[in-house]
């Protein structure tokens, strides 16, 4: 999420960093592979007639999607688990807590219950801005990564770590690991994890010192789930203009690995209707610890879209479909272009899903926003 939200009684971001502007702002499950079906060789043999007919294996259907899924939840994080359950979590309006629901489909965590698992302290560390939550099992545990910051310094804003050894998240307790260090302690958030070829990386936000921008990409491998090892390196900057309209920002990183490569999508700019979503893309065999790895797209690859009516789509992940099969976009955006005020006290920002296409060539293909859907039993 990039950040400009100047609370009553506490100094502006813009006061504060005096003009340098710090905004801003996988899963360990990695979904499904997304693969055709095996093609069936020609049989030359005559008469196929008088043999039973072989019919294409079948998967469950998707159903259509509703939309929006959940309504006031920014930043939305969906994990599909070993037990078949879709798990969510993401942004409240309020920025004070942290929240789970559970279904066996996509569609039914729209009225799903939700729990709250963890609150903000009253005081202190992690007592403000509770940001972007993402859930993750590792190792046998469950961890919830999130931005926050003191309740009297409140855009000193850090990445935190949760650790629950229960195996349903529902229960147990929630255990406070810690804040994620970093090479600098500057604003930072929108963390996410992923394992590749045996290695756990961390990517996430992170104003850099010295650097005309908000927040830039980095990456890090992991000695366990909240501490880094080795070099810390910068991905990605604003650099095009559809990445600087407002901020300078380069946040909520994700990443999904097919077709022999590693993409990386993050969201660019302010929170309004210019938000939007870039790509990054390695070859799966690369060192991803090498900046050179990636290739940066030039233009966005998921923006606002007028005919069907959703403004600033972003801080995206992926998941996969009931039939295992099918990729699908897990996103935040508005039913409006205009805002009044900070985009950051407007709450109607809504998690959203929708199919992910695939592209000739192995790239995803992410079209546009879809249009709201009539809300139908899910």
């Amino acid at each position: 999420m990039s950040r400009d939200h100047d609370l009553p009684d506490t100094p502006g971001r813009r006061t504060v960093l005096k003009g340098a502007a710090l905004a801003a702002g996988a899963l360990a499950v990695t979904p499904g592979l997304a693969q055709a079906a095996p093609a069936r060789a020609t049989d030359p043999r005559p008469h196929p007639e008088k043999r039973p007919e072989k019919r294409p294996e079948k998967h469950p259907e998707t159903p259509p999607y509703v939309n929006p899924l959940v309504l006031q939840r920014a930043d939305p994080h969906i994990t599909r688990h070993t037990d078949g359950r879709y798990y969510f979590t993401a942004t409240v309006p309020e920025y004070d807590r942290i929240v789970l629901r559970r279904s066996r489909t996509l569609n039914g965590l729209s009225t799903a219950a939700e729990s709250v698992i963890w609150r903000a302290h009253a005081t202190g560390p992690m007592g403000a801005h509770i940001w972007a939550p993402e859930l993750h099992r590792i190792g046998g545990k469950w961890y919830i990564y999130f931005a926050s910051a003191p309740a009297e310094d409140v855009w000193a804003i850090r990445i935190w770590v949760l650790e629950n050894a229960h195996s349903d998240p529902f229960k147990g307790t929630w255990v406070e690991r810690g804040q994620i260090k970093t090479a600098w302690e500057t604003f930072s958030l929108d963390a996410t994890t992923f394992q590749h070829r045996g290695t756990r990386y961390l990517v996430w936000a992170q104003h850099e010192p010295g650097m005309d921008n908000n927040t830039a990409l980095w990456i890090s491998e992991m000695a366990n789930p909240w501490t880094l090892t080795g070099p810390q390196v910068r991905l990605s900057t604003p650099e095009y203009d559809w990445e600087c309209v407002g901020y300078k920002v380069n946040e909520g990183p994700y990443v999904l690995k097919r077709n022999g490569r590693v993409f990386l999508t993050y969201s660019a700019s302010a929170t309004d209707w210019h938000y939007c979503v870039g790509l990054l893309t390695a070859d799966a065999r690369a060192d991803l610890l090498d900046a050179r790895s990636w290739t940066k797209s030039p233009v966005p690859v998921f923006t606002s879209d007028d005919t069907t009516g959703q403004y600033g789509p972003g801080h995206n992940c992926f998941t996969v479909a009931e039939d295992g099969r099918t990729d699908v976009l897990v996103y935040h955006a508005r039913q409006y272009k205009e805002i009044t005020g900070d985009p950051l006290h407007d709450p109607n920002r809504h998690t959203r899903i929708q199919k992910l296409g695939w592209k000739p060539d192995g790239t995803p293909d992410f079209g546009v926003p879809v249009a709201d859907t009539a809300k139908e039993g899910a």
